[in-house]
């Protein structure tokens, strides 16, 4: 965020005025599309045109009224995804597809045709699992697994294709036709905004007319849907009604409204359908301003000679599950109903089905059915469509602090010093935007910041590192080198009449050539005072536009290849993350692993770092509503995602930004951050108490760092989210569906933050008869899961470890991490009903890509079964030189105090030395390579608490990249 330059309206003045965003009835295209109700499609599929290949089904659909051909692509893709695309089979110039998004080109499978008559087309999938029957008249596309129907296209009718035609200057017609015609005809098209719109002051010219797009999905059974970030909005996506769609718009929108479904920073347009047998997902890959009508209703399935039919029954808005608001309907046996012969019987029963409409401004309909059926199926279908989360370098899952301003560099320096005096561990502290040379960015203020060099070298003393603003405007000063090269090039966006988009001018990163020369700008012998661990924060890069309408970039701006801006909004931010990612990657000749936080993103933004949920603000709801938008964030892939601590906007009261530091501890990204018009909020600012309080929370962070990586690496190799909705690890119990005050951070540990003011007590939702939950810090048992009430005080929140798992930990915190790689380690073994755990550490230098380039990494498996805890490598061929130990062993659950416990070491010879592995692990940290045989065993000394059934192992020393096992006796 930053101010307004002089003479423009400020953003803190404009943007908490909502007359200054679009009610959805003020979008031309909502109107247009809302124009068509549900009903009988005028669309029906020629099915004489099927064509078949190897990577798709090709065949035309035609409007019955306007008699336009549109072309549909059916694919099926490997992993358990269907792609639909429908284009006009012969549009006056080419629509916008989507590129960039996509990793790749996806891997197609062949579908054939299992029945084509009577206006039915049935297509098969290789694997035979699903079938989709396409409907000629109305044309309708079914998708089936095993008999049951998963999800249907179109079902309602709505599909809607605005096919491109000349502007109307352009057509021939009679005098007389125009005469008659021109009155009403004008009065329709400006209310419908067919070729111009108008908002407030600013007018929209539609240079190739009304473009729209949109269709409906019927998901059958699931009336718990998810995702489509970003909104300020419950995690259970809520039933919409006219005017009140969720809205895809990037738009920067100072001290946004929370429960508003009004588009913010970021879009991600994936959607996801949950029920306790099966996970759906729909991605819809355009990145124009995009609609989304949501609606769940309980329907009567009608089973007539083995064919299915559905009837409404109920369609209420409500926000609360039809299974248990409905549940004796739903739970109600199936019925019959003789009609006339006995083969004419029919059974029905009552189930839920939710309809989502998608409908956007432009481009094309592709979309993409991920069939899961288990939300990890869904996570790995979407990362093998859009990436997954980029490893982030280890300092940046450390704490940042960050403020809208540091004033100077011995205002640096003061800061870091403090986090010293006060023993607070700190990673990153962060430069706003008034660190510049007058907002030019790529300089220094060279009065505040003369030596930015010699700051930062301090910081790398200290084990830390810089992050500095770099937002995607470019202040118009021909003295200014950025400017007059952009200028020169031609690498700014155009306004419709081919000039550099008025005022500050914006990169066109939409080019690959223009992200090529911004990369390079991060170079540095281009990029004077910085080094190598200057990091960057994207902001602003909605783009934030003051002068705009919605404080955004005009929708007929022009880009690269002349596509209008409204094309492309979405992506604008992502494509600015992509070319500083690149460009810190590049200037370390491919070496280094980048950190990049940016605020505006879409879908496969996790390949290039991180995101923040902008502008909030320092109030109790505001601190609630961040777990459901983190938990939204994180099912759309984006798993390196966080919430400004202590709000951004206003000055919290000391317990607010106590509970904020407690809940952020324990999220992905963790970073406090203030406004300039905010009081100072250093940790250490709010008396002795809480400044301890803060302190051990942000130590409990680094003591976590271990298991927080490891979750990482589990996020980058196969999509699991870091921080996941409790219904992701509990997907068949109902209780779970709507939880979003607590969540689970991995597997392991649930977590429930304090959000509301003066709490004596939270209710807590442990799931599962069957599992087993211990409190992190006490190791008590809980012995009866389920929702408890439970006290709480100021100094924590309610933090469980789930039984049956095994959670890494350092046994201390540093003053950084880089402070902390030799720190030794701590295994948490928490065991289930059946006595068993099983856990990982994944470890790696913390900052290069010689993980994956040169397989330099370690991947450890902890098992504990059969009272013998084992570590052993997890099948993946990385090799990793550390001197860490496991120093410590606690064992959760234990049910009486053992007789005997001895270590025993897999042997590896030391050709030098002469002794046994066994021996160096436990004494040492040398060691080498070769394997031996046999192992040496040793008795090791432990205590065990009566009371909490814990015992404990000290003094260890085992090799943490040894094989070696623990025998409880």
């Amino acid at each position: 965020m930053e101010a307004a330059a002089p003479g423009e309206a400020s953003v803190q003045d404009e943007a908490v005025d909502k007359s200054n965003f679009k009610e959805c009835n003020q979008i031309a295209f909502y109107r247009r599309q809302k124009l068509l109700c549900p009903g009988k499609s005028l669309y029906r599929a020629l099915l004489d045109s099927v064509t078949l290949s190897d990577e798709n089904v090709k065949f035309q659909i035609i409007h019955e009224e306007n008699k336009v051909l549109l072309q549909v692509e059916i694919y099926e893709i490997e992993g358990s995804i269907f792609r639909i695309k429908i284009n006009e089979a012969a549009p006056l110039r080419a629509r916008y597809e989507v590129p960039d998004v996509l990793i790749k080109e996806p891997t197609t499978q062949r579908l054939s045709v299992s029945q084509k008559e009577a206006g039915i087309l049935v297509l098969t999938n290789v694997n035979k699992d699903y079938t989709l029957q396409v409907t000629a008249n109305p044309f309708q596309v079914e998708l089936h697994s095993k008999g049951e129907t998963v999800l249907s296209t179109n079902s309602n009718g709505l599909l809607y294709f605005e096919h491109l035609q000349p502007p109307p200057s352009d057509r021939k017609s009679t005098a007389e036709n125009e005469e008659a015609a021109s009155d009403s005809s004008k009065e329709k098209q400006e209310d419908l905004g067919l070729w111009q719109e108008k908002f407030g002051s600013f007018l929209d010219f539609k240079a190739h007319g009304p473009s729209s797009v949109g269709v409906d999905f019927s998901l059958h059974g699931f009336d718990h849907v998810y995702g489509i970030p970003q909104h300020a909005e419950s995690l259970l996506l809520k039933n919409t009604s006219d005017g009140d769609a969720y809205r895809l718009y990037n738009l920067d929108i100072f001290g946004h409204k929370i429960h508003d479904k009004i588009g913010i920073y970021g879009s991600v347009p994936l959607l996801l359908a949950h029920k306790p047998n099966r996970t759906s997902g729909i991605f819809w890959l355009n990145s124009s301003e995009t609609l989304v009508d949501i609606n769940t209703k309980a329907v009567a399935e009608i089973f007539v000679s083995g064919r299915i039919s559905w009837v409404s029954i109920f369609d209420p808005l409500m926000n609360k599950s039809l299974i248990e608001k409905n549940s004796a309907l739903l739970r109600f046996p199936l019925k019959h109903i003789q009609s006339g012969s006995a083969a004419d019987t029919a059974k029905q029963r009552a189930v839920p089905l939710t309809d989502v409409r998608w409908m956007s401004e432009s481009g094309i309909i592709d979309v993409f059915l991920l069939m899961g059926p288990t939300a990890f199926d869904i996570f790995k279908q979407f990362a093998q469509l859009t990436g997954t989360q980029a490893l982030p370098p280890l300092f940046s899952l450390g704490y940042h602090q960050c403020r809208w301003n540091y004033e100077d560099e011995q205002d640096v320096k003061a800061v870091d010093a403090g986090f010293d005096e006060h023993d607070i561990p700190y990673d990153v502290i962060w430069l706003d935007i008034e660190h510049t040379d007058g907002k030019r960015y790529f300089t220094w203020d060279k009065k505040k910041f003369q030596n930015p060099k010699r700051m930062q070298e301090l910081l790398r003393k200290k084990k830390r590192k810089l992050v500095v603003i770099v937002d995607p405007h470019i202040k118009a000063d021909p003295m200014y080198a950025l400017y007059s090269q952009g200028k020169d090039k031609g690498y700014f966006v155009k306004d419709r009449n081919g000039q550099d988009f008025e005022g500050i001018c914006w990169p066109d990163f939409t080019n690959p050539e223009v992200r090529k020369w911004y990369a390079d700008q991060f170079a540095f012998k281009t990029y004077k005072g910085s080094t190598n661990i200057l990091f960057v924060w994207n902001d602003m890069n909605e783009p934030s536009v003051f002068k705009g309408a919605e404080l955004t970039m005009q929708k007929d701006a022009v880009h690269y290849n002349n596509w209008e801006h409204r094309e492309l909004h979405n992506l604008y931010g992502f494509y600015q993350q992509m070319a500083t990612a690149e460009g810190l990657i590049k200037r370390s000749s491919g070496k280094e692993r980048p950190f990049v936080l940016t605020r505006s993103f879409f879908a496969g933004s996790q390949k290039y770092g991180a995101v923040w949920t902008g502008d909030n603000t320092a109030e109790w709801g505001y601190l609630k509503i961040s777990i459901p938008m983190l938990l939204t964030i994180s099912l759309a892939g984006i798993s390196f995602c966080g919430a400004d601590v202590g709000g951004f906007i206003g000055d919290p009261e000391p317990e607010l930004l106590v509970r904020w530091y407690q809940a952020g501890a324990y999220q992905p990204f963790f970073r406090g951050h203030s406004n300039m018009e905010s009081k100072r909020r250093e940790p250490w600012l709010f008396g002795e108490k809480n400044t301890q309080i803060i302190r051990e929370a942000i130590r409990e962070r680094y003591v976590l760092l271990p298991y927080l990586y490891t979750l990482f690496y589990r996020a980058h190799t196969v999509a699991e989210p870091v921080m996941r909705p409790l219904w992701v690890e509990f997907p068949g119990k109902l209780e779970t569906f709507g939880v979003e005050n607590e969540y689970m951070l991995g597997n392991a540990l649930l977590v429930h933050p304090v959000t509301d003011k003066e709490a004596k007590a939270v209710s807590v939702l442990l799931p599962g008869s069957e599992e087993i939950w211990y409190d992190f810090r006490t190791f008590i048992r809980v012995e009866n899961p389920g929702t408890l009430n439970i006290p709480v005080t100021l100094d924590n929140i309610p933090v469980f470890q789930r039984g049956g798992t095994v959670i890494p930990l350092k046994t201390a915190a540093g003053k950084s991490t880089e402070w902390m790689i030799d720190v030794s380690y701590e295994l948490r073994v928490a065991l289930s009903t059946e006595a068993r755990a099983i856990g990982e550490l994944y470890l790696d230098d913390g900052h290069s890509f010689q993980y994956l380039h040169k397989k330099q990494f370690l991947y450890r498996k902890f098992t504990f079964h059969k009272n013998i805890l084992s570590s052993s490598c997890m099948g993946e061929s990385g090799q990793y030189h550390t001197t860490c130990v496991v120093e410590r062993v606690i064992f959760l659950g234990v049910g009486q105090q053992p007789t005997f416990v001895s270590v025993c070491s897999k042997v590896t010879t030391m050709l030098k030395q002469g002794l046994t592995f066994a021996e160096k692990s436990l004494n040492s940290s040398r060691k080498t390579d070769v394997p031996y045989v046999n192992g040496k065993e040793k008795e090791v000394v432990f205590t065990y608490d009566t009371k909490t059934s814990v015992l404990t192992l000290e003094n260890l020393a085992l090799s943490i990249d040894a094989d070696w096992k623990i025998c409880v006796k």
